[in-house]
């Protein structure tokens, strides 16, 4: 497995979100999907998804996404506990999964007032989500 990102022309690299107390959403989102919270050289309090594929920071001053517009879905290997981790951590669930929708997803807002989104890959025929061990 390799330690470094993929590189592509197209790929999402990096994500900055809005945040009114850094800290407090750094500690959301390592609490609620396990990202990894580092210091930048430039003291910015920065992340890195659980795979390594994609960071960003927090940023203060901007306004939070509080409406769905541009969607950010967070990859999980099931939105149930998903769901749970978020509450855990502190987040709101703006919209539950819902059973009759053809994909599995919920939003949720962050202690910023960020509405973003959890997705679970759909179930293969063996039940089983497709990658969710290696996830």
């Amino acid at each position: 497995m390799s330690t470094t990102p993929t590189l592509a022309t197209g790929k999402i690299c990096y994500v900055e979100i809005p945040a009114v107390d850094v800290e407090e959403s750094a500690e959301f989102y390592r609490r609620a999907f396990g990202w990894a919270i580092r210091k930048r050289g430039d003291g910015a309090t920065a992340f890195d998804d659980t795979v390594g594929e994609v960071s960003g920071a927090w940023v203060v001053g901007r306004p939070p996404a509080s409406q769905p517009g541009l969607m950010i879905y967070i990859w999980v290997a099931s939105a149930a506990a998903a769901v749970e981790a978020v509450q855990a951590a502190g987040g709101e669930i703006v919209q539950p999964v819902d059973p009759d929708y053809p994909e599995v997803i919920a939003r949720f807002r962050d202690p910023a007032g960020n509405v973003l989104g959890i997705y679970q890959e759909p179930a293969s025929t063996d039940g089983d989500a497709p990658g969710s061990a290696d996830r």
